[in-house]
C-alpha cells in the first residue's frame, strides 16, 4: 500500500478555502469538547458541591438551635 503523505508536495499553497474549512472543523470539535467537559463534568460537581454545602449548613443551624 502506498503512503499517501508521500504525495503531498512541501512547497506547494494549500487553497485558503480548503484552510478555513479544516480550522473550522477543528474549531468546531474544540467547542464540542468544552461544552460536553462543562455538561458532564463540570456542572455536576458544582451541583454536588452546592448540595453538599447546603446539606452541611443546614446540619450545623438545626445543631445550634
Amino acid at each position: 500500500m502506498e503512503n499517501p503523505f508521500k504525495k503531498i508536495l512541501h512547497n506547494e499553497e494549500v487553497p485558503k478555502v480548503l484552510r478555513e474549512r479544516v480550522i473550522n472543523d477543528i474549531s468546531l470539535i474544540k467547542l464540542s469538547i468544552d461544552v460536553a467537559d462543562l455538561f458532564v463534568i463540570k456542572y455536576p460537581n458544582t451541583i454536588g458541591e452546592f448540595l453538599d454545602t447546603e446539606s452541611k449548613t443546614i446540619k450545623n443551624n438545626k445543631k445550634e438551635k
